[in-house]
């Protein structure tokens, strides 16, 4: 009985082994979807560029449109965000197996804020820096699905999309 415990152990512990992260030193991956946030529903696209086997850095852009009324008028507002990020990938470190992602990092780029003229509410464009943790799941080699909160999304909550490893 002592062997088969042993054994399970062994072949267990040797299927995380293996793990690494997800895109790899010198890997690309494409990554887009929507978001969620208090200024409309945001869409977005971006890249990320394997630098070490648990770093990335990349760059993101969303846009989203949305109405607010503000005394008594009704202004349409456009938000543009374009961001560059950096993250630490965990799955080296937590033995995480590599059909998962899990990631943490920086953000920092600028956020265009327009609206029609004679709106007196709150919102300025400018530069901003966040932080975003986040999570994929890879159905086969190339595709995943991605959950992420914070991120420089111009003004984002987070984000749900699809990423693709070239």
């Amino acid at each position: 009985m002592k062997k088969l415990i042993v054994s399970l152990m062994l072949v267990f512990a040797a299927s995380f082994t293996f793990a690494q992260s997800p895109i790899g030193d010198g890997g690309k991956q494409i990554n887009f979807g929507t978001g969620f946030s208090n200024w409309g529903i945001p869409i977005y696209v971006g890249m990320d560029f394997g630098v070490h086997p648990d770093i990335t850095v990349g760059f993101n852009a969303s846009f989203r449109t949305y109405n607010e009324n503000w005394s008594h008028n009704d202004y349409n507002q456009t938000i543009i965000g374009l961001f560059a990020n950096g993250n630490y990938h965990f799955n080296t470190l937590l033995n995480i197996p590599r059909e998962w992602d899990f990631y943490a990092g920086l953000s920092a780029g600028w956020v265009i804020w327009s609206t029609a003229s004679g709106y007196g509410g709150s919102n300025s464009s400018g530069f901003g820096i966040d932080a975003q943790i986040g999570g994929r799941y890879y159905w086969n080699n190339r595709w995943g699905v991605n959950l992420e909160f914070g991120g420089g999304n111009a003004a984002s909550g987070g984000r749900i999309g699809v990423s693709y490893k070239l």
